[in-house]
């Protein structure tokens, strides 16, 4: 059976990957944050990315580099990609708009939609379902949305004052930018030359009720890997998993 939402899926898509990663050091010392690996995977952020991104239909991705940058070509040169793989390197620091709308300059399909990820970002879930909510809400923009789990345990209290439990590293109650993005082809007309999208183009579309928030789903893993405990903390949750 032909699915009728199958040709307004994006092809294409953008991974950010020019960040410092200074939490990350030392293993950002000699490489890029989406160049570190995944202790037990044998493969960097960026490849466990890829993977997912080509197992959603994704063809062709744009990699923005910036730090280290030519430690991440030289791996994309020798690696067995599952998809094509353009990189570009901005001249001058644009911001993380800017650098969003420089990347999506290279993306092979302009009058269609793409994805977008943060190259710090570990998860998976269905892109295909995300793409879909999206064209469903006519977004120019739709963010995931996670409830990461609070890093401290939790007391839970009657209306009295009484301790009544404790509940360890519980879910967040708000959800937060996931870093996984769709975006309508207009989208990157929207973005700033330079500067950041977050502070000017998302508030504006927000106001105008044009940018989705897509949860995702309960039960499917996401980390974002900031520092050198979420490495460790993603070893152990993926060797929970049996991935």
């Amino acid at each position: 059976m032909t699915d009728p939402n199958a040709a307004s899926r994006p092809t294409q898509a953008v991974i950010l990957a020019g960040g410092q990663g200074s939490r990350l050091r030392p293993y950002t010392d000699d490489r890029p944050k989406p160049m570190v690996e995944i202790p037990g995977t044998g493969t960097p952020i960026i490849g466990h990315q890829l993977v997912w991104l080509a197992e959603e239909g994704v063809t062709d991705v744009v990699v923005s580099c910036g730090h280290l940058a030519e430690v991440l070509q030289d791996w994309l040169k020798t690696a067995d990609l599952p998809v094509r793989v353009t990189t570009v390197i901005e001249t001058e620091p644009l911001g993380r708009g800017g650098g969003l709308k420089y990347a999506a300059a290279h993306l092979p399909h302009p009058e269609q939609s793409w994805y977008a990820t943060n190259g710090d970002i570990w998860t998976r879930f269905s892109l295909r379902d995300m793409a879909d909510f999206h064209t469903e809400r006519d977004a120019v923009a739709t963010l995931a949305l996670a409830r990461p789990r609070i890093p401290w345990g939790a007391v839970q209290t009657d209306g009295f004052g009484h301790i009544t439990d404790f509940i360890e590293a519980p879910p967040s109650t708000f959800e937060i930018n996931a870093g996984v993005y769709v975006f309508s082809p207009a989208f990157a007309e929207l973005l700033p030359e330079r500067g950041d999208h977050e502070r000017t183009t998302f508030p504006t579309l927000a106001r105008e009720l044009r940018l989705a928030g897509f949860p995702i789903p309960q039960g499917a893993y996401w980390r974002a890997i900031d520092t050198a405990k979420d490495l460790t903390e993603a070893a152990k949750e993926l060797a929970a998993l049996g991935r």
